[in-house]
């Protein structure tokens, strides 16, 4: 009887994080050819032999929709070509913001894109750092759910910063943000804003003492940059020492780059769940290529991930 073999697939939005996974692995990347029609419709084939394989299609879902159209007919490939199981690695999921229904008439997005992953085949799902939690709840297959803290947490340490303070840039981050502090037992102060429409802050007001701190903002997602940056600059008007930023999936749309220039910003650290469009001397990139890759072998050879869900890293380092 054939054994199981592990296959690489990577989308065409993530091909420099599913190159440095291989890379770690070992592992080739199957040959995947894109066919493209002259009105935008393209068609993804897979040239390798899968049949029998544990198959991982690692792609994140961040715009354009095209990188998850691929991402599901990748999945429908593999079903259709007899992979034995198919696992999607979606660092980032896209989509995840819309986790309610909190006005009339509006889908619930992230459920929408939960049910595409499993009817096109995934018998698995792994992604990073979701925006809201009860995303995990809209799969009815296994979903593991890594944290960015693992990759933040000690080089957040590395820095060697006296008098750190945590802070949340909004309500919605309070918990990330309080979870750190308490790893460097040090105190957490939150940005409370109100926004008069999507990407716009209206007004910011600081709950909690930033003076003469070395002060963290926390997020899962930096977007357009609006919140972050006025929460910096927010905390630099109270006596902060310094700001720096930690968020894990760098969307960086519309004046992010220019915003994040012109803020009080030290440094942003992102991780490479979504590439850059463009390096910036304020933006530090920290892969999360090991960590996956971690992941993968342990979910191929049947191996607890337990270790990996464990934000705790700085206390177990």
């Amino acid at each position: 009887m054939q054994e199981t073999e592990v296959k690489l697939i990577s989308g065409r939005g993530s091909r420099t994080l599913s190159e440095s996974i291989a890379k770690i692995m070992n592992i080739p990347l199957c040959d995947v050819t894109v066919n493209q029609f002259s009105d935008g419709e393209f068609q993804p084939v897979i040239n390798d032999s899968i049949r029998g394989n544990h198959v991982f299609i690692i792609q994140s879902t961040f715009q354009p929709s095209d990188n998850l159209m691929e991402l599901l007919m990748l999945a429908d490939a593999c079903k259709r070509a007899s992979a034995k199981y198919v696992t999607v690695v979606m660092p980032y999921y896209g989509y995840a913001r819309q986790d309610r229904k909190d006005r009339p008439r509006v889908s619930i997005a992230s459920k929408l894109v939960a049910d595409l992953v499993t009817v096109a085949g995934a018998s698995r799902v792994m992604t990073m750092d979701v925006h809201a939690d009860q995303i995990q709840g809209f799969f009815n297959i296994p979903l593991d759910h890594l944290f960015g803290s693992s990759i933040f947490i000690p080089y957040l340490s590395s820095l060697n910063l006296d008098n750190l303070c945590i802070a949340a840039p909004d309500v919605g981050s309070t918990k990330r943000a309080r979870y750190y502090a308490q790893q460097f037992n040090c105190e957490m102060v939150i940005c409370d804003k109100y926004r008069k429409k999507h990407n716009e802050v209206a007004e910011m007001t600081l709950i909690g003492d930033v003076k003469g701190k070395n002060v963290i903002l926390i997020d899962d997602i930096i977007d357009t940059g609006n919140t972050l940056c006025k929460a910096a600059d927010l905390l630099m008007e109270k006596g902060a020492l310094s700001v720096r930023a930690m968020c894990t999936h760098p969307v960086l749309s519309g004046k992010a780059y220019e915003n994040v220039e012109n803020s009080s910003l030290v440094e942003l650290a992102v991780s490479d769940t979504i590439p850059l469009k463009k390096e910036h001397s304020k933006i530090k990139v920290i892969t999360v290529a090991d960590l996956f890759a971690s992941a993968i072998e342990s979910t191929f050879q049947y191996k607890s991930i337990h270790s990996l869900f464990i934000k705790n890293t700085l206390k177990s380092s």
